[in-house]
C-alpha cells in the first residue's frame, strides 16, 4: 500500500478536524487499532512527530521502510516467548539478547551487538503506605530506526516518557538516541523520591534505636536489604553513562542530548553517593543498636544482681536471728526430756543457769554473725 508523503503524513496527525454543527472539533486519536499481545504502543515517527500507529509488526516495517530517516517505537509489556521472536526475526535482533528479556531477572548492563544496543535498567519508586522501595526492570533494544522497549513490571511508566518525547519533536526528531535519553531520565528522576524515601526511614530508625524499640533490629535488616538492592540497581548506570557518553562523543551526536546525558549522570552520580552514605549510616546504626542492647542488657543484669545481692542479704539476716532464736530452743529441749536422773532440775541455780546458757549461746551467735555482716 501506497504511504503518503512525511508532511501530508504529520499534516494528518496533527490537525484538528473542523468543527461541525453535531459539536466541537475534535483531535485525531494516536491509539490506534488493538495492538498485538503484550504490544502497549507501536508508533511510527519522522521529523520527531508520529505519523502511523501500526496495528502489527508488519505494518510497522512496511512505514518504515516509505518514510526515509523514520523511527518505530514499539513499547511492549511482559511480553512473551513467542512475540519476542516475531520481533527478533522482523528486526533482526541478537538471540541472545532476547533470551536476556524473555528470561528477565537481569543486572543493569549496557551491551554492544553491532549496530544495536542492548540496555537493562532497574527502575525503583517508593511506597509511602508500605514504606518499601519497589524494584522493575526494563529492556531496551535500540537500532538506527528502531527503539523496542519490553517492561516487566508496572514501574516505569513508559507513556509519560512518549508524552513528554511527542511534546518536543526536535528532541524525538534526533532519533532511537534520544528516546533512550527520555527513558534514562524517567528512570533516574524515578530515584529521587526512593533517596528521600530511604532518608526517612533511617531517620525514624535512628529515633527508634535511641528509644529502645526492641523491634528496630529487623527494620535495620530490612532496610539494609533494600539499600543493597538499590545500589545494585544504581551503581552500573555510572559506567553505562559513561560508554555511551563517548559513543556520543565519537559520533558527534547533538550536542544539547550529550549535555543532557551528562546531567542524567550527574544525577546517578547524586544518587550513587547518597546511597554509599545511606549503607555507612545503616552499618553505624546497627553498631550504635548493638551497643546500646548491650547496655541495656548490662544494666538490666546489673539490677537483677543487684535485686539478688539484697535478697542474699536479706537471707542472711533472716538465717542468723533464726540461729540465734534457736539457741534457746536447744537449751530448753534438754532439759525438756524430762529424764529422772537430771541433777540440774533439784539445784537451786539451775533454772538461772538454763537461763545463762540461753542467753550466752544467743549472744555468743551475735557476736559471731555480726563479725561477719551478717547482721
Amino acid at each position: 500500500m501506497k504511504r503518503p508523503s512525511v508532511a501530508a503524513a504529520i499534516h494528518a496527525f496533527t490537525r484538528r478536524d473542523e468543527p461541525t454543527a453535531a459539536g466541537p472539533a475534535v483531535t485525531r486519536s494516536f491509539d490506534g487499532p488493538v495492538r498485538e499481545k503484550g504490544t502497549v504502543d507501536n508508533a511510527v515517527y519522522a521529523q520527531g512527530r508520529r505519523v502511523f500507529s501500526p496495528a502489527t509488526l508488519a505494518e510497522t516495517l512496511e512505514a518504515c521502510a516509505d518514510f526515509p530517516d523514520s523511527m518505530a517505537w514499539i513499547g511492549l509489556n511482559r511480553p512473551d516467548a513467542a512475540e519476542l521472536d516475531a520481533i527478533r526475526d522482523e528486526f533482526t535482533l541478537h538471540p541472545l539478547a532476547v533470551a536476556d528479556a524473555v528470561s528477565a531477572h537481569q543486572r543493569p548492563k549496557l551491551e554492544r551487538y553491532g549496530e544495536m544496543l542492548f540496555v537493562v535498567l532497574r527502575a525503583a519508586s517508593y511506597d509511602e503506605e508500605r514504606e518499601v522501595v519497589v524494584f522493575g526492570e526494563l529492556h531496551l533494544f535500540v537500532g538506527k530506526s528502531f527503539i523496542i522497549s519490553v517492561r516487566h513490571s508496572e514501574s516505569p511508566d513508559l507513556s509519560l516518557v512518549r508524552q513528554r518525547m511527542e511534546g518536543e519533536p526536535e528532541l524525538l526528531g534526533l532519533g532511537p538516541v534520544a528516546v533512550l535519553y527520555g527513558i534514562l531520565d524517567a528512570v533516574v528522576d524515578q530515584y529521587m523520591p526512593v533517596v528521600a524515601g530511604l532518608e526517612n526511614d533511617i531517620d525514624e530508625i535512628e529515633g527508634q534505636v535511641f528509644a529502645g524499640d526492641s523491634s528496630v533490629s529487623r527494620r535495620i535488616y530490612e532496610l539494609s536489604r533494600e539499600v543493597a538492592e538499590f545500589q545494585r540497581a544504581t551503581l552500573p548506570l555510572a559506567a553505562m553513562l559513561e560508554t555511551l557518553k563517548a559513543g556520543f562523543d565519537e559520533f558527534e551526536t547533538n550536542l544539547e542530548l550529550r549535555r543532557a546525558l551528562r546531567d542524567v549522570a550527574d544525577h546517578v552520580t547524586f544518587v550513587n553517593e547518597r546511597v554509599d552514605g545511606f549503607r555507612l549510616v545503616l552499618r553505624e546504626i546497627l553498631a550504635v543498636n548493638a551497643t546500646l542492647v548491650a547496655q541495656r542488657q548490662n544494666e538490666d543484669m546489673k539490677v537483677l544482681s543487684e535485686a539478688s545481692n539484697r535478697q542474699n542479704e536479706e537471707v542472711k539476716k533472716i538465717s542468723a536471728w533464726a540461729a540465734i532464736f534457736y539457741a534457746p530452743t536447744v537449751v530448753s529441749g534438754i532439759y525438756g526430756m524430762n529424764f529422772r536422773n537430771m541433777p540440774e532440775l533439784d539445784w537451786t541455780f539451775g533454772y538461772p543457769m538454763a537461763i545463762g546458757l540461753m542467753l550466752a549461746g544467743m549472744g555468743g551467735l551475735f557476736a559471731v554473725f555480726k563479725r561477719f555482716g551478717w547482721l
